[in-house]
């Protein structure tokens, strides 16, 4: 499982469908290219699981809540990574930080960022979400979009000549 070009990948992790496309694409280029991945989750106390030693009238410390996230993160990763990325290094993380800005500290040392265009805030109308748009803006390296399916199949309506009023 090791590379060995020391190239990194970052993908940043929500738990959305796109952030599955994202790193989805992020597996099959590291592979492709010899790079190892690092899965990204960003928490805070308001959006981190509930860890199991948490309990009526007892808060449990940081790192409880931070192992939380990683199981949580690697719950919905193992799948993709088990059938997708035999030779691919994988990492995960839980950082606990506003995802943008997590991302954009994590890019400093990373050869490419990958991102869903939206995860699962923000207003599903939008073509970037606030997360995606940051990185893109501000990230210390190249960074990927994936966009999914849907959002393909819009901008092809929105090309053709079948629309209202045009």
């Amino acid at each position: 499982m090791a590379t060995t070009s020391g190239r990194t990948v970052i993908v940043g992790h929500d738990g959305s469908p796109t952030a599955g496309l994202a790193l989805a694409w992020a597996l099959d280029y590291a592979a492709r290219c010899g790079a190892r991945v690092r899965v990204i989750r960003s928490w805070s106390l308001s959006t981190a699981p509930r860890p199991a030693s948490m309990t009526r009238g007892y808060v449990p410390p940081l790192e409880d809540f931070e192992e939380a996230v990683l199981q949580a993160l690697r719950a919905d990763v193992d799948a993709t990574v088990a059938e997708q990325a035999a030779d691919v290094e994988v990492a995960c993380e839980a950082v606990r930080a506003a995802a943008a800005n997590a991302l954009i500290e994590a890019s400093r040392e990373a050869d490419l960022v990958v991102v869903g265009a939206r995860g699962l805030g923000g207003f599903k109308g939008l073509a970037l979400g606030s997360v995606s748009e940051q990185c893109v803006r501000h990230a210390g390296c190249p960074v990927v979009v994936v966009r999914d399916e849907h959002s393909a199949d819009i901008d092809r309506l929105r090309e053709s000549d079948d629309l209202i009023g045009e």
